[in-house]
C-alpha cells in the first residue's frame, strides 16, 4: 500500500515537472500550512523555494500566489535572489507587511491547512514552479524529498535541505483506554493503536520519541500523580500526535484543577525554558517564548473539563522574576482545537475561550493572593469591563504547582467576548485597538495610537467648554466608561498608577478597561492622595503613567463635572457599602484557608498567620477607605459644603453606618 501510494506521488510530481518543462530552474521544496511555531507572537506559514538551475537567479519582480486565477498576488522585491543550490523562505502572512530581504521574505496571502496551491511565475508571466498539496496535518510540513518524491516530513527543515525519504501519511493517534483524573489508588492505563504501530511513552512530561519506552500490551501502573504521554509509531509515516493525561493518585480537590503537561526544555532550559531566566542578557521569561503544551481541566467533583493541546507563555510583567510564574495559555489550531470549549466562570455565559491566564498572583503573591480577584469583582455591574476569576490548584508534569487564580486573559478576543463581538467576526476583532499606559508606541498592545493621541492632545489644547469642540471629543470618548474607570480607580486608591488601558473597535469610541488592581485598598490614610493625584490634575500637568487630559478637560464643563461627580457617588453606593464588600472577600477566604498549607509547603517563606494578617488589613482599609475619599476627592477638586452635600449626602450617610469599624 505505501509503494502504491509513493507511486502515486512521484507521478503527481512528475506531472508538474512535465508541465513546467524538463529543466525546472527552481521548485516549491516544502511548504507548511499549519504552523504551530511562535515568533513574536506569530506563526505564519511558509513555502520553501529551492533553486535547482546551477546559478544564481535573479527573483525581482516575480510573483508568488495559492490561487492559479490570480498569479500575481504577491511580487518579490526589487534584488531578490536565490543563490545557486540554495533556499528562499517565504512567510505566508495575510498582511501587508516589509516584503523582506535576502532569504527570508514575506507574502500578503495565507495558505489553507485544508489544502491548497502555490504557484511561482516570472516577471515575464511564465509559470516557473507550482505545487498542489493536500490536507495539512499541524506543524507537519509537506514537499519534495531528496529522491524527488512529495510528502510529509516527520521534521520541518525551513531554509535548509529536506529529509532523505518523504511520507505518504501519518499514523493514527492511540487511545488511551483510562480517562485521566483523580483517582483514590494506583491504576493500570492501557492504550490502543492502528495494527502495525508500536506505542512508545514517557512520564516526565517530554514528547514520546521513536527511542521512548515501549507501553507493553498489559499497560503500564500508576501508583502516584503522574502525567502520561504516549505517541503511536509506523514504518514509512510519520509520528502521531502526542496523547497526554495526568493521573491524579489519592490527591484532594479542594478546587479546580489545571494540569500541564509539556517538555522540561520548554520549562526550565537555561537556554530555551520559558519560565527561567536563563542565561542571556535578557531573560527568557521576557522573550514571549511560546511553546505546546497538553491541557487538561477538571471541575470542582472531579469531571474532565477539556484535555487538548494548546500553547503557552511566561505572563505578566515585573512579577515574572517570582519563583511561582504566571502562564497564559491559548487554543491554537496548529495543535489541537481552536477554542476551549468550556466557561470556567461564574460570572460569564461565553460557550467557550481563545485564552486563559493562570495567575500567580503577581506582586500579592506573598501577601493576599485574592486582592486582584476580589477588588475586579467588585466592578460587577459597572459596566467596566473587567476580569472575572476563580482559585484552582495547578500540576505541571504531574507535580503539584500550588494555588493559582483563573483569570480571562486580557486581549482582543477578551475584549469581543465582553463586547459581544463573534470571534468569527475576523474583521473586528483584529481591527481593534489596544493601548496601555500614555498610548505612546511602546505601550501599542495592538493597532494604532495614531487617533488616541491626537484626542489628548486636543483636550490638552482646546477648551470643552465650546460646545463644538465637546462635541468633537464626546463622539470619540465614551465619557461614561472613562468616569467609572476613574472613580473606581481612586476609590480602591490603586497605587500602581500604570495600569491603565483604553480600547476601541473599529469604527467605535475608546473605552477604558479594569485591570490589576492588586495594588488598591492598601492605605486609608487621607495623605495618601495617589492616585488622586495623578487623576484630577491641571490639563497642562506633566503627564505621569498615563494620559489624564481627558478627564480633566473634561472636568472644566460644568455638565461634565456634575456628572462624573453622580456616578462617583453611584459607584461607592452600588459597590462599596461594606456589606457588599464583606460578601465578596468570604469565599475567596474560605476557599484560601484549605488551599494555603499545601502551597506554602510548596512555595516556602511564607506562614498562614501572615496570610492572615494580610487579609484583614486589606479588609480594613476596604472598609474604612469609602468612608475617607469622599472628603479627599472634595479636597483635591475644590468642592464646596453644598456640593459634598448635594452629590454626595445620601451615600456618606450610608457609608458612616454601613462602614464604620
Amino acid at each position: 500500500m505505501r509503494r502504491f501510494l509513493i507511486c502515486l506521488l512521484l507521478l503527481a510530481a512528475a506531472c508538474v515537472s512535465a508541465a513546467l518543462g524538463e529543466e525546472a530552474a527552481v521548485t516549491v521544496s516544502e511548504v507548511m500550512a499549519s504552523n504551530g511555531t511562535y515568533t513574536d507572537g506569530h506563526a505564519y506559514d511558509w513555502v520553501e523555494l529551492h533553486n535547482v538551475s546551477g546559478k544564481t537567479l535573479d527573483l525581482s519582480g516575480w510573483f508568488l500566489s495559492d490561487s492559479a486565477k490570480k498569479p500575481y498576488k504577491w511580487a518579490f522585491p526589487e534584488g531578490a535572489k536565490i543563490s545557486k543550490d540554495g533556499y528562499v523562505l517565504i512567510y505566508c502572512t495575510g498582511e501587508e507587511l516589509s516584503p523582506g530581504k535576502g532569504s527570508v521574505f514575506y507574502a500578503n496571502f495565507k495558505l489553507s491547512a485544508d489544502g491548497d496551491q502555490v504557484l511561482l511565475t516570472s516577471a515575464d508571466g511564465e509559470t516557473m514552479a507550482e505545487l498542489e498539496f493536500p490536507a495539512q496535518w499541524g506543524n507537519i510540513s509537506y514537499g519534495r524529498d531528496q529522491g524527488g518524491a512529495y510528502g510529509y516530513f516527520e521534521t520541518a527543515t525551513p531554509g535548509k535541505a529536506n529529509g532523505k525519504e518523504a511520507c505518504a501519511g501519518r499514523a493514527q493517534a492511540p487511545a488511551l483506554q483510562l480517562k485521566g483524573g483523580y483517582y483514590a489508588q494506583a491504576v493500570t492505563v492501557t492504550a490502543t493503536a492502528q495494527e502495525g504501530a508500536v506505542i512508545r511513552y514517557t512520564t516526565d512530561g517530554s514528547t514520546p520519541t521513536a527511542k521512548s519506552a515501549r507501553l507493553k500490551e498489559e499497560g503500564l501502573t500508576v501508583k502516584k500523580t503522574t502525567a502520561l504521554r504516549v505517541k503511536a509509531f509506523a514504518d514509512g509515516l510519520v509520528s502521531s500526535q502526542t496523547v497526554s493525561a495526568t493521573y491524579l493518585i489519592g490527591e484532594e480537590q479542594p478546587v479546580p484543577a489545571v494540569c500541564l503537561t509539556t517538555d522540561e526544555k520548554y520549562l526550565f532550559d537555561q537556554k530555551t525554558g520559558a519560565l527561567v531566566r536563563g542565561t542571556g542578557s535578557m531573560a527568557n521569561y521576557e522573550k514571549e517564548l511560546e511553546y505546546p503544551v497538553h491541557i487538561e481541566y477538571y471541575a470542582q467533583g472531579g469531571e474532565q473539563l477539556i484535555s487538548q493541546m494548546g500553547t503557552f507563555t511566561a505572563s505578566g510583567h515585573s512579577a515574572r522574576q517570582n519563583r511561582q510564574k504566571s502562564i497564559a495559555l491559548y487554543a491554537r489550531k496548529a495543535w489541537g482545537p481552536e477554542y476551549f470549549s468550556f466557561n470556567p466562570f461564574p460570572n460569564r455565559d461565553y460557550p467557550f475561550y481563545k485564552s486563559l491566564l493562570l495567575r500567580a498572583a503577581n506582586s500579592d503573591w506573598h501577601s493576599t493572593r485574592l486582592r486582584d480577584p476580589v477588588i475586579s469583582s467588585l466592578a460587577e455591574g459597572l459596566d467596566l469591563i473587567y476580569q472575572d476569576a476563580l482559585p484552582i490548584e495547578v500540576y505541571i508534569n504531574g507535580k503539584y504547582w500550588g494555588h493559582y487564580n483563573l483569570r480571562e486573559k486580557i486581549n482582543k478576543y477578551f475584549i469581543a467576548q465582553w463586547e459581544g463581538v463573534p470571534l468569527s467576526d475576523e474583521a473586528t476583532v483584529d481591527g481593534m485597538d489596544i493601548l496601555a499606559r500614555t498610548g505612546s508606541d511602546q505601550f501599542v498592545q495592538r493597532g494604532s495610537n495614531e487617533d488616541w493621541l491626537a484626542l489628548c492632545d486636543f483636550c490638552k489644547t482646546q477648551d470643552l467648554n465650546v460646545p463644538e469642540n465637546l462635541q468633537w471629543v464626546t463622539e470619540r470618548l465614551d465619557v461614561d466608561s472613562l468616569f467609572t474607570h476613574a472613580a473606581f480607580e481612586i476609590i480602591i486608591g490603586n497605587v500602581d498608577v500604570t495600569n491603565v488601558r483604553v480600547y476601541r473597535l473599529p469604527g467605535g469610541k475608546w473605552k477604558y478597561l479594569l485591570f490589576d488592581v492588586e495594588a488598591g485598598f492598601g492605605s486609608s490614610s487621607d495623605s495618601k492622595t495617589v492616585p488622586l493625584e495623578n487623576y484630577i490634575k491641571d490639563v497642562d500637568a506633566k503627564i505621569n503613567a498615563f494620559r489624564h487630559e481627558p478627564l480633566n478637560a473634561l472636568l472644566s464643563v460644568p455638565e461634565m463635572k456634575a456628572k462624573f461627580l453622580t456616578r462617583f457617588a453611584e459607584i461607592l453606593e452600588h459597590s462599596f457599602l461594606w456589606p457588599d464588600v464583606e460578601a465578596k472577600f468570604a469565599p475567596w477566604e474560605e476557599v484560601l484557608e484549605q488551599l494555603l498549607p499545601r502551597h506554602i509547603d510548596r512555595w516556602g517563606n511564607w506562614t498562614v498567620k501572615t496570610w492572615r494578617t494580610n487579609v484583614n488589613a486589606t479588609k480594613y482599609y476596604a472598609r474604612v477607605r469609602p468612608r475617607k475619599v469622599v472628603s479627599m476627592l472634595a479636597k483635591r477638586m475644590k468642592l464646596t459644603e453644598e456640593e459634598v452635600e448635594t452629590y454626595f449626602g445620601d451615600v456618606q450617610r450610608q457609608l458612616d453606618e454601613m462602614n464604620i469599624v
